[in-house]
């Protein structure tokens, strides 16, 4: 069983301190409801509700909100449909049917553009509560998500420790750090200094393509290992069938097309097909700004209270959200005495591994739902204390090798 709706929730009011009138917020829900099986996915940075392959999907959106977990979740898959009571809501901020930027601000009549409210994660984790309760959904057996998503997922522990049961953090991390925080201060110069961005309020001529063009092809760099793009690309030129717009000058024309640009040229024409530019700029500015221990003494004191499991996953090619910074949080975690395995991946895909590994990411996931941390597809960085060895690695992995 399968829902795709959109639920109104009355005024909604930002951690900000402004408000809107009307909220509303696009979900999607997969399996039946018993009462204790209900798992929240929390989707990445330009995802959707979309998270699983349904019968009556179309061919409405593109790229990685279409269907963008559809390996991992689904009948049968490691978040099992069949078990499980699915819910994936589109976030505030962004242009997939939760109210937006591009969405109309009934007091003006006009789409509200750059007068929409700042957005945090924090407004992402409140919404999805909101909803939960219309849906009659009190606590969790499980939430997941990956990427800004697993932040999303750390301010639900955070934020409401008493209605998760387990939670899984796949490749994210308690906060960006600089080089991350510059790349996508970059991106979103990109869009403001395009002309066409008018300050946000461009809805009723041309958008600022360009400049969100090029936030995107910085995002998918950073998402990209460097092993897999000299794998993918190397320095090959592009072949005679790729179509490579008017050169930028007369001497560019003298040097090759390569493969990677033209493999950036085409996400980028893709994205901005799909995607506003200043849901973009929201979005990213709410995961630059998540920041688990503010408000709070340590990472630690964030998370102290929450009771349950929880599974970081992180992965070895991965430079966006790395290794370190995935052991750092479980750390945080073990000084809280949460209970917590650190299952690393090996992988040179980078970022992107998340979505582009089911075979890698399903397993700990499937565990870590159906038993728990105790799932022998888990693994754990931390060694263990036993009656014979001081120090026991409970299993095998990077950091206890």
């Amino acid at each position: 069983m399968t829902t795709k709706e959109t639920a109104s929730l009355g005024a909604f009011e930002f951690l900000s301190g402004e408000s809107i009138p009307n909220f509303e917020i696009a979900y999607e829900t997969y399996g039946d409801f018993t009462g204790d099986n209900a798992v929240v996915i929390c989707h990445a940075l330009t995802g959707s509700a979309h998270v699983a392959r349904r019968p009556d999907s179309g061919g409405e959106t593109a790229g990685q909100a279409r269907a963008w977990w559809g390996d991992v979740v689904g009948p049968g898959k490691a978040i099992d449909t069949t078990e499980y009571y699915v819910i994936c809501a589109n976030v505030p901020g962004s242009c997939y049917g939760t109210t937006g930027p591009a969405s109309e601000n009934p007091e003006t009549g006009e789409p509200y553009g750059t007068d929409y409210p700042p957005v945090t994660v924090g407004d992402w984790t409140r919404a999805q509560r909101l909803l939960l309760d219309e849906l009659g959904v009190g606590r969790l057996h499980a939430v997941v998500g990956g990427s800004v998503g697993g932040m999303n997922v750390l301010d639900w522990l955070r934020r409401f420790p008493d209605d998760v049961e387990r939670a899984g953090v796949v490749a994210s991390a308690a906060r960006l750090d600089a080089q991350c925080l510059a790349l996508d201060t970059v991106a979103r110069r990109a869009i403001t200094g395009d002309p066409n961005w008018n300050g946000g309020h461009y809805y009723d001529g041309p958008g600022p393509e360009e400049g969100l063009a090029r936030a995107r092809q910085i995002g998918h760099i950073m998402y990209l290992s460097k092993a897999s793009m000299g794998r993918k690309f190397g320095r090959r030129s592009a072949g005679r069938e790729a179509v490579r717009e008017e050169p930028p000058d007369p001497a560019a024309a003298f040097f090759p097309y390569r493969e990677v640009e033209s493999y950036l040229d085409y996400q980028a024409d893709k994205f901005t097909d799909r995607f506003d530019a200043n849901s973009y700029l929201y979005l990213t500015r709410a995961m630059d700004d998540f920041d688990l221990a503010a408000g709070y003494e340590s990472d630690a004191d964030a998370l102290a209270a929450f009771e349950g499991e929880l599974l970081v996953l992180s992965f070895t090619g991965d430079w966006h959200f790395t290794v370190d910074q995935a052991e750092s949080l479980a750390g945080a975690c073990r000084e809280a005495a949460v209970d917590v395995a650190h299952h690393v991946v090996e992988s040179d895909h980078g970022h992107d591994a998340f979505l582009v590994e089911p075979e890698k990411v399903g397993p700990p996931l499937s565990n870590l739902l159906e038993e728990g941390l105790a799932g022998r597809a888990i693994t754990d960085t931390a060694p263990e204390s036993d009656e014979s060895t001081e120090f026991a690695p409970v299993h095998t992995s990077l950091f206890s090798e």
